[in-house]
């Protein structure tokens, strides 16, 4: 067995090849200086994508790290670096994404002194990342990498946060290469597979006289597509999903009725499990706008049997719910083995057609965009959307062909600004794939930045920005629930399509469809990218699929709570 000799820094990034990570999202910083010179002679082995903001490079490896199910990477320096990636990463916690975070800090003999840039590290990390860890000597590195990356891919997955002094990374060291040999695979996302006992489960789902599973994105982490399929056909049970969830069935599937929940949510799929006497709910928080406020399914009247990979969240806003602790894959096949197989249950169609709605000349409505831009784009790809006006429609009027994780919209959090650099992630985890971000207004202005970005790494992506002037998500709430007195909600207006094009990429003021679906056509067919600017009502005048502000414009004021 051979030695590894080099700076810390040198070793570091052998660890990252090591495991198979890559790329890696960083924005380089005084304390990171010497691991930007690692990175300068294995330029063969890893690839660095440069980003704008370090909270956009949290969202870049956050895009990459959904679609591709393993691990992100993302590297900042001290100080400013830190706290900006603090914004990118609480998303990602939330919704259980694997990221791992470096970062380089002070010299150890300045902690203490007020140094530039200086702060504590571990507690500035503590509300973000499910494991943290100062490395104190270089020959530790290896250890700490590879416990690292064990805690983002064991259990439920969340960032974690590696924190190198910049002595460390400087310091000469010399280890045996056995001490590399944990790395190998730490990339990707391995579930644990405890044993559960589903003869309970089995029991009450069997005797259902109206059962529905609520699935989120737990089944895109674990796989569970084929045998949450099974179950449903088996066992005649219909199944509804969280906004995470979207895409766990195909939409032609006679047992998927649609997304349930508070923002996307179709009326008729939270009525059917608000009536529902069993919810198997699948890796899925299962929280107040995923519920429409525990409502559907019902905390007074359904039995609720809860899957989760992680014991403390497994039917925790269910008091009563019969837990099912592990994989979601395993513990479905299980069921799906173990349930007779009944006709007793027929599918469940719950979709309405939207009402034909008069617009201003040169509006267009999100829903006809959506379903343009998909014709144009002919195939498969990734739907990426902003919070917004964005989220609601792609979730409902997106149309998925194929089960997998191909609609990613950032509800963990909720970050305007996610969706154009989360785009650059994705489009690099599914190399010469299309990929359609949709963002907004308000959304473009926090994040334009990275098409910079986008355009320097020559990305085909098709970004689509739904224009209505103001910040329509908070200005439609002060409608509905502050009287209409509007504050704070009204920037002023930015051309888009012309700041894209300064940045490298085709900008586009679409007025009709048939722009849309030409702008669309043409990037797909060339591999390019193509800004598109889109004139969409406000929501006050247009309400998206929020059940909660339809309940408020037929008089039930009282704003709910998530």
């Amino acid at each position: 067995m051979g030695t590894f000799s080099g700076r810390g820094a040198d070793l570091l990034v052998e660890c990252l090849v090591r495991a198979g990570l890559g790329p890696l999202f960083g924005v380089p910083g005084d304390t990171g200086v010497v691991f930007y010179d690692a990175l300068y002679g294995r330029t063969k082995d890893i690839r660095h994508i440069l980003a704008r903001d370090e909270r956009h490079a949290a969202a870049m490896a956050d895009g990459f790290a959904r679609v591709s199910n393993s691990v992100g990477v993302v590297e900042v320096s001290s100080g400013g670096g830190t706290t900006y990636v603090i914004g990118g990463l609480g998303e990602a916690y939330a919704a259980g994404v694997p990221i791992l975070v470096l970062t380089s800090d002070i010299h150890t003999a300045s902690r203490g002194t007020g140094a530039l840039t200086e702060i504590d590290q571990e507690a500035l990390f503590a509300a973000v990342t499910k494991y943290r860890v100062r490395v104190a000597r270089a020959a530790e590195i290896p250890a700490a990498m590879e416990k690292a990356l064990t805690e983002i891919t064991s259990g439920r997955p969340a960032p974690a946060v590696v924190i190198l002094p910049e002595d460390v990374l400087d310091e000469r060291v010399v280890v045996d290469e056995s001490t590399l040999d944990g790395l190998a695979g730490l990339a990707n996302l391995p579930r644990s597979r405890p044993a559960a006992t589903v003869d309970r489960a089995v029991h009450i789902l069997s005797r259902a006289r109206k059962p529905a599973i609520l699935a989120g994105s737990g089944v895109h982490l674990s796989g569970a597509y084929a045998n949450l399929r099974r179950l449903a056909e088996k066992a005649g049970i219909p199944v509804a999903t969280t906004i995470h969830g979207r895409g766990v069935l195909p939409d032609d599937c006679p047992w998927s009725i649609g997304v349930a929940g508070n923002n996307g949510g179709r009326e008729e799929v939270n009525a059917y499990l608000r009536e529902a006497d069993v919810v198997l709910l699948v890796g899925t928080r299962a929280n107040a706008t995923d519920t429409d406020g525990f409502t559907a399914p019902s905390r007074d009247s359904a039995k609720i049997v809860a899957i989760d990979i992680d014991a403390s969240r497994a039917g925790r806003n269910y008091p009563g719910a019969l837990d099912l602790v592990g994989d979601a894959d395993q513990i479905l096949g299980q069921l799906a083995d173990a349930l007779p197989l009944t006709k007793n249950h027929e599918p469940v169609r719950t979709y309405e057609p939207d009402q034909p709605v008069s617009l201003p000349a040169g509006q267009l409505l999100p829903a006809d965009v959506i379903r343009v831009a998909q014709e144009a784009i002919g195939g498969p790809a990734v739907v990426v959307a902003d919070p917004g006006t964005p989220t609601p429609n792609v979730v409902t009027y997106w149309q998925v062909s194929e089960a997998g994780r191909t609609v990613i919209v950032p509800r963990g959090h909720g970050p305007m600004g996610y969706a154009i650099p989360a785009a650059v992630g994705i489009a690099l985890a599914r190399p010469g794939k299309p990929v359609l971000a949709l963002t907004a207004d308000g959304s473009f202005n926090m994040a334009c930045g990275e098409l910079e970005t986008v355009s320097r790494l020559g990305l085909p992506i098709v970004f689509v920005q739904f224009t209505n002037h103001s910040m329509g998500w908070i200005k439609m709430l002060q409608h509905l629930y502050s009287g209409g007195r509007y504050f704070g909600v009204d920037p002023g207006t930015v051309d888009a399509a012309k700041i894209a094009e300064a940045s490298g990429i085709r900008g586009v003021r679409a007025r009709d469809l048939a722009d849309v679906k030409t702008a669309v056509a043409e990037a797909v067919r060339t591999g390019t990218s193509v800004y598109i600017d889109v004139e969409v009502p406000h929501l006050i005048d247009h309400v998206p699929p929020v059940p909660a502000w339809t309940r408020a414009l037929a008089g039930d004021t009282e704003r709910p709570v998530y």
